[in-house]
């Protein structure tokens, strides 16, 4: 096997959560050969807002990300975060990525709720304020707790219940935390049997992934077992996060597909706690979230409304979760008769599309449900609980991860039951069969045919779902009592939109990190004309996803391909035109112009996006672990099965800016993905002759193969993992310079044990595609961080050939390039080679190509929508039939890498 290839021992940062000091593995400072001298510690000092701006006014903690200059924060470094009026805030800090001298180029940083959240933050060298009560772990061979110091958290390594109870002072406030999956054996409408079977969790193994005066995560790993029977399937991740001075609990539920599309058909999936309840039923309580900062709020037995009153001070507390008066105050011609009241102990509030939800009730199993009242879109926030302290419940994107479902169960009797379904039972079950029987493509030559038609690469068995994931928020709150209207209204902000932290685009920027880019700039008009147009291509895509509904449980998070102005649809059903699945990098784009903007709907947009590609997109288990999928109809199903689409360029972004975890595993997975080239060949349609895969001579393609690879290699080198990751960063990083013409060989045999590859007598072979799926922005990375004169070279070649003529083509290489396609999106390898050499020449073309748009958005393009309304259309809908998402995606980047390298040269 390839050295490389031991998954389970590679080890990044070790997350001690210690707030001392922040250190390195010894490696991470031996980059390039031994250890850099000392660097004296710097008084650094960074501005930190929250991303929406306002302070929120709940949260269960928050975990964001800062970068630092080269040289600036030496490794073991304490940092401390005060409030800008110099209050101290206990913060836990650690890092998370290195320099190649040693230096710390990334910190995660963790704050609770034990102060008040302020508007600003100042981060800087000193020492930390800590916790008045730092969280406390304790850990036995049964289980794990953890005390926030207001609430306890045991969490089990073993069984089939996650969490056998959450605390708060002397009461129980919820025990049986588990998951719960509901199998059937079919989706058709008519079916003979229809067999149900029930599954909740098997715990495999818990991890104390961080331990710190201000943070806790644990992490557990196992998979969903029959109630009956023996099958065990749908492999889960759960990462449970505790906050100092905190009543809540943040839950990150990820789940991987292993079923047969064909038999296997998830009706029900979800989290599910159970509530003891010991309040009298007038003050127990049922709180629900609807549209905004709407709230339902129910008591189980309620006494407003009766034919008798029993009082305003009695209506007026149970409406506000109060404990009501004494029976003995009340009028007695209703406590006499409280026995003849309903209690209403069942709850369901179902959002079965993104534009609509209901809530029912009823009094009990065997009874009718009664409808309450239905909205558009529902915040994804419950409780159940009285006066003595209860439960809130709620999810993430709720209405747009559509169906899913908050259930209420026996909220009258002893405990009540809540389940957070991420699918909902009352829903049409999960359906992942691929979606045509293959229209008789049982060959390559007909395969290609198709591809000529639909631009879908079919191939029999290749659409399947098996390893795909999903990765879903939840919160939960252990409350003293039942939370008011307008408390339950900011915890549901906080559900809909977690609180984050971040640095300005200021201090991201002269951090040096991700390459080239430069915050916004409108000071001259032509730079205001630029900018313009990425605020309306932006703009015009978020506008798209609401408008043609771009939401549901597998499908929110990306967008569409191409666009069909005849019908005034995006090409939804139309093979390779349908789901984009980062084609031509909109991930890229979208974190580029968040970085430079700090704009909070950009970064909800990637962050959805960056959730979505990763774990959809990209296969998770079986023979295609590692590879993600090509664009089409659905986000499984095309037969093109690669690294450009699973590469960890798009996921470092969100990584580094918030220390996600879930992203952070996804990266390393991606470490030994060059094993893929031993199960797949990427060009097996096409490739004439023979092709038996050589561990030590894997054809692997320069652009969209090796970027990506080199993208896994940076990722764990910068995070100070395994140091072999390095190694093959500059093995292949040197022999790519090391070939005759570089990065124009298109492709070369590649040997897995070392990452270089042979050399090779000199070729041409030059694809449109090859730099827009993460090369250009790994190369700018590279071409810094790593001292080897001849892959500079290498790229500025590639650069400043890309888009010359074929006279200076052949002159350098042997022979002309051809027709290349996406000349725009190539104007900012131009502007590269511009910028590195001094070249104005260079520049002035670099605005030309952009200018003229080639495959891309030219200067006169119409830069505006036009709104269609019925009856040409199902609904209203702003149009822009000149866009496509590969055009924003490469007019975006150059856009933002031209006005950085060459902005100071716009014509």
């Amino acid at each position: 096997m390839p050295e490389l290839s031991r998954r389970t021992l590679l080890v990044g940062v070790a997350m001690t959560g210690a707030a001392s000091g922040l250190h390195a593995p010894a490696q991470a400072g031996a980059a390039l050969g031994g250890q850099p001298p000392p660097i004296p510690a710097a008084n650094a000092e960074v501005p930190l807002r929250w991303l929406e701006s306002e302070a929120p006014q709940a949260l269960v903690g928050t975990t964001w990300g800062v970068p630092w200059a080269r040289g600036a924060l030496p490794k073991g470094s304490e940092l401390s975060l005060t409030t800008a009026a110099g209050q101290s805030v206990p913060v836990q800090s650690w890092p998370t990525g290195f320099w190649p001298d040693g230096t710390v180029k990334w910190t995660a940083h963790a704050i609770g709720t034990e102060v008040a959240p302020a508007r600003e933050y100042l981060l800087r060298t000193g020492k930390p304020a800590a916790p008045a009560a730092p969280l406390r772990i304790s850990e036995n061979r049964r289980e794990i707790d953890v005390d926030t110091g207001v609430i306890r958290c045991r969490i089990a390594r073993r069984g089939r219940v996650l969490v056998p109870s959450i605390s708060r002072g002397d009461r129980t406030i919820a025990t049986g935390g588990t998951l719960v999956c509901l199998r059937r054996n079919t989706a058709d409408d008519a079916p003979e049997v229809v067999r149900t079977e029930r599954f909740t969790a098997d715990i495999r193994a818990v991890t104390v992934e961080q331990r710190g005066p201000v943070r806790a995560v644990v992490r557990i790993e196992g998979v969903h077992r029959a109630e009956r029977g023996p099958r065990a399937w749908l492999p889960f991740t759960i990462r449970l996060y505790l906050y100092a001075g905190s009543d809540g609990i943040r839950m990150v539920h990820t789940f991987v597909f292993d079923g047969d599309a064909n038999k296997d058909f998830i009706s029900g999936l979800g989290v599910r706690f159970q509530v003891p309840m010991t309040d009298q039923p007038h003050d127990r309580h049922v709180r629900f979230a609807g549209d905004g900062d709407g709230v339902l709020g129910e008591a189980v037995r309620g006494i407003t409304g009766l034919r008798r009153d029993p009082g305003a001070a009695v209506r007026q507390a149970q409406i506000a979760g109060r404990a009501t008066p004494p029976l003995s105050t009340w009028d007695t011609r209703v406590s006499s008769r409280l026995q003849y009241i309903p209690a209403w102990g069942d709850y369901r509030l179902r959002q079965l599309s993104e534009g609509c939800f209901d809530i029912r009730k009823r009094t009990r199993a065997g009874h009718g449900w009664i409808p309450v009242d239905s909205g558009r879109r529902a915040s994804g926030l419950g409780y159940v609980g009285g006066i003595s302290g209860g439960f809130a419940f709620g999810m993430r994107d709720f209405w747009q991860l559509h169906p899913t479902q908050l259930d209420v169960r026996g909220a009258a009797g002893e405990t009540a039951e809540v389940t957070m379904w991420l699918w909902s039972p009352d829903a049409t079950p999960m359906d992942l069969r691929f979606y045509h029987d293959g229209m008789g493509q049982d060959t390559y030559p007909k395969q290609l045919e198709g591809l000529e038609i639909t631009y879908e690469d079919y191939e029999p068995g290749f659409g399947t779902p098996y390893g795909i994931a999903r990765t879903t928020e939840l919160s939960f709150w252990a409350l003293g009592a039942t939370p008011s209207a307008e408390r339950f209204a900011q915890l549901a902000a906080a559900v809909r939109t977690p609180p984050l932290i971040v640095a300005p685009p200021a201090h991201l920027h002269g951090a040096g990190v991700f390459g080239d880019w430069s915050p916004v700039d409108r000071s001259t008009p032509a730079r205001r004309e630029i900018e313009d147009r990425l605020d309306f291509l932006f703009d015009h895509h978020r506008g798209q996803v609401e408008q043609r509904s771009w939401y549901g449980f597998w499908d929110y998070g990306d967008i569409m391909h191409t666009y069909d102005s005849d019908r005034h649809v995006w090409r939804y059903d139309i093979g390779g035109y349908a789901w984009d699945n980062s084609e031509l990098s909109p991930d890229l784009w979208l974190w580029y112009q968040y970085l430079r903007s700090g704009r909070a709907d950009v970064f909800r947009f990637a962050e959805a996006m960056t959730r979505h590609t990763g774990e959809v997109d990209v296969y998770h288990l079986g023979k295609w672990r590692d590879l993600g999928t090509r664009h089409g109809v659905q986000h499984w199903a095309d037969s093109a099965k690669q690294l450009r689409i699973s590469t960890a360029a798009y996921r470092r972004f969100y990584y580094f800016l918030t220390a996600d975890e879930r992203v952070g595993d996804l990266m390393r997975d991606l470490v030994d993905g060059d094993r893929t080239f031993l199960v797949l060949d990427p060009i097996r349609k096409i490739r004439t002759g023979p092709y038996e895969p050589d561990p030590h001579a894997l054809s692997v393609s320069l652009g969209t193969d090796w970027s990506g690879l080199a993208a896994a290699f940076l990722t764990e080198w910068e995070r100070g993992g395994d140091p072999i990751a390095l190694r093959k960063l500059i093995a292949g990083a040197r022999s790519i310079g090391a070939l005759p013409n570089g990065f124009v060989q298109g492709s070369g045999l590649y040997d897995l044990d070392t990452g270089a590859f042979a050399p090779a007598r000199p070729a041409v072979s030059v694809g449109s595609l090859g730099a827009v799926f993460g090369l250009v922005e790994m190369c700018s990375e590279l071409v810094d961080l790593l001292d080897i004169p001849e892959f500079t070279n290498a790229w500025l070649q590639y650069c400043r050939l890309y888009n010359a003529t074929a006279e200076e083509q052949k002159a350098e290489t042997g022979q002309s390039f051809g027709n290349q396609n996406l000349r725009q999106a190539h104007s900012r390898l131009t502007a590269f080679a511009a910028a590195k050499t001094g070249n104005a020449t260079l520049a002035a073309r670099a605005w030309q190509e952009f200018y003229t748009g080639h495959a891309g958005y030219p200067r006169n393009a119409p830069w505006r929508t036009v709104r269609v309304d019925g009856p040409a259309v199902l609904k209203p809908v702003d149009e822009a039939n000149f866009v496509s998402t590969n055009a924003s995606a490469q007019y975006g980047l150059a856009a933002i890498q031209c006005l950085a390298l060459i902005g100071d040269q716009l014509p």
